[in-house]
């Protein structure tokens, strides 16, 4: 198991950072690049949609839910939970 890994970003004005471990900065740089959108703007997107969450914590739980969701077969680019508007 890795430690959490912290960055900072800007989401709306303002400097957040947020802390979890390597394999789900990983993820989240390999989500960006496949949704051609920056880290960042994966981040905010988490962020509008978390509700009462932590932000590090929805970060985890939205991209285990990208990946569910692609293990499923939700490719057909429809808006669903989880993915990135474009």
């Amino acid at each position: 198991m890795t430690r959490p890994v912290k960055r900072s970003f800007t989401i709306k004005g303002h400097r957040t950072s947020i802390s979890v471990e390597a394999p789900f900065w990983e993820a989240l740089r390999q989500i960006a690049a496949a949704e051609h959108v920056t880290p960042a703007a994966l981040v905010a997107t988490i962020d509008a949609e978390r509700g009462d969450a932590g932000l590090s914590s929805a970060v985890r739980v939205w991209v285990l839910d990208y990946y569910r969701r692609q293990a499923a077969g939700y490719n057909d680019g429809a808006r669903q939970p989880g993915r990135v508007p474009r």
